[in-house]
């Protein structure tokens, strides 16, 4: 097979999933895959001040491995075996700093548990991105 692209770009992130089995497939295929949003534009992050519930979860998973919220969402992206780059989106000093715990995380099926209850409906998650200050 011929390709188009040798790369791919899409969002990934513990709220919004749903691209995950076109682009394990894109891996399996040797496309490269690069993943953005990986912090949600903010929300998965603990500048987050406008969704207290959604934090509250994110916290308490992020506290079980003694990681910031942060460096949770981008450790998971990581640990996609699909995954050859994740953009942090860090503008700060110290918001690379808090991204980097994400290399401190071991990634395993008791923490993949633990994120599994922060993945919203696709269309919940697109609605409230589509509401973000920015856009």
């Amino acid at each position: 097979d011929v390709f188009l692209f040798e790369v791919v770009q899409a969002s990934w992130n513990l709220l919004e999933r749903s691209a995950e089995p076109a682009l394990a497939e894109a891996a399996y295929e040797g496309i490269g895959v690069i993943v953005k949003e990986a912090v949600a534009n903010g929300r998965l992050t603990d500048r987050n001040t406008a969704e207290p519930q959604l934090v509250e979860r994110l916290d308490d998973a992020a506290a079980r491995v003694d990681t910031t919220p942060d460096g949770l969402a981008l450790a998971a992206a990581l640990a996609r075996p699909w995954s050859g780059v994740v953009l942090s989106g860090a503008t700060t000093v110290d918001q690379l700093h808090s991204n980097l715990a994400a290399a401190d995380v071991a990634w395993n099926d008791e923490v993949e548990a633990l994120t599994d209850r922060l993945t919203e409906e696709p269309s919940t998650y697109w609605s409230t991105r589509g509401r973000l200050a920015w856009n």
